[in-house]
């Protein structure tokens, strides 16, 4: 932002260096002293309104515009572009116009006086104030923009740390009551089947790990992601029946790419929620399909009868949140489609790789 103003300040002391060069353009093959008054007058007309410019700039415009205080900015200008086109007036009456007529007129000029003396009072008046509105106009165009930008780039740097935010809290949303199960449920199977037991540890060691050291990254290699989403599928399965069904289908060979950490966990906790029903049969369909530039997760669940109002109880998990972080991290290139079917909720995510 700093950087934007300096540049800004740079452009307006090159618009104002090429205008104070005007006069002298314009009479450098006039160098004599008509020409020359002709000269300082335009530059006393310049200095004016420029003076006028810094006023607005650096003054009404943060003081009281900004500040609110619209009555008083509309005033205060007023009053000074009176000011200001007064004193130029006065300023080419009483001292410019007097050294003119004594130099007498110039040979080929149809006027003696120089550009701003011409013609009467009021249509000087009538150009100055023209002349002040268009600079007090664009000058304070140009400072609106420049804040709007401002306060629309802190917006987003606001918004974009809430949704960093968000994006963590995501990331560590698996359900503590899941843990909690996990351990009795393992607790459980100690007696009953060791081997099993032994290898619920191993799983929720992995998943913990995972949670605690490799969900920090930025990306995870997407065999790691595949290692923890299996982990948390099994330790789920120790909580169902075997009514439940859990499908599984990832690519024979799991390319060498990085995604980000925990990018599937939402929605699959949320089908396990939402789509295992103890009294009939239920089933978990979880799918990655990889190819050179996207990856494709499909997550399906049985939708049992007697739920009402599913879609708003999924969104009410999250759904939201996981949207904000999916465009937090790809911006509007990836896909997320969602299919509410009479027996049957689809998941469908789509992102680049």
């Amino acid at each position: 932002m700093l950087k934007t103003k300096r540049i800004i300040i740079v452009l307006y002391f090159l618009i104002w260096a090429l205008v104070f060069l005007g006069p002298y353009l314009r009479n450098m093959n006039d160098i004599n002293p008509h020409g020359l008054t002709r000269m300082i007058g335009d530059w006393v007309n310049l200095f004016l309104f420029f003076i006028l410019f810094l006023i607005n700039l650096y003054f009404l415009v943060p003081k009281l515009l900004f500040n609110d205080k619209k009555t008083q900015y509309a005033i205060i200008v007023i009053v000074t572009i009176i000011l200001v086109t007064t004193i130029d007036i006065l300023l080419h009456k009483v001292l410019l116009a007097p050294k003119v007529q004594g130099i007498g007129p110039h040979p080929g000029d149809i006027h003696s006086e120089s550009l701003f003396a011409q013609g009467s009072v009021i249509g000087n008046i009538f150009n100055n104030l023209i002349t002040a509105i268009l600079i007090i106009g664009t000058s304070t165009a140009i400072e609106l923009v420049f804040k709007w930008s401002g306060e629309e780039k802190r917006r987003k740097d606001v918004e974009k740390e809430q949704l960093k935010t968000n994006l963590a809290l995501l990331r560590h949303q698996v359900s503590p009551h899941f843990f909690m199960n996990t351990l009795n449920n393992i607790h459980a199977l100690i007696e009953i089947n060791s081997e099993k037991a032994q290898d619920a540890v191993v799983r929720l060691s992995t998943l913990m790990r995972y949670l605690l050291y490799d969900s920090a990254q930025n990306t995870i290699e997407l065999k790691k992601e595949i290692e923890f989403i299996n982990s948390f599928i099994s330790l789920m399965q120790l909580r169902h029946s075997d009514e439940v069904k859990v499908t599984i289908v990832i690519p024979a060979q799991i390319p060498d790419i990085k995604i980000p950490p925990m990018l599937f966990i939402s929605l699959l906790e949320n089908a396990f929620k939402h789509g295992v029903s103890y009294p009939l049969k239920s089933y978990i369909y979880f799918e990655l399909q990889v190819d050179k530039t996207s990856l494709n997760c499909i997550i399906k669940n049985s939708k049992p009868k007697v739920a009402t109002k599913y879609v708003g109880e999924y969104s009410g998990m999250g759904i939201d949140n996981i949207k904000e972080s999916l465009k937090l991290l790809y911006g509007d290139v990836f896909r997320l489609n969602i299919l509410d079917k009479e027996s049957e909720f689809e998941v469908n995510l789509r992102i680049p790789l």
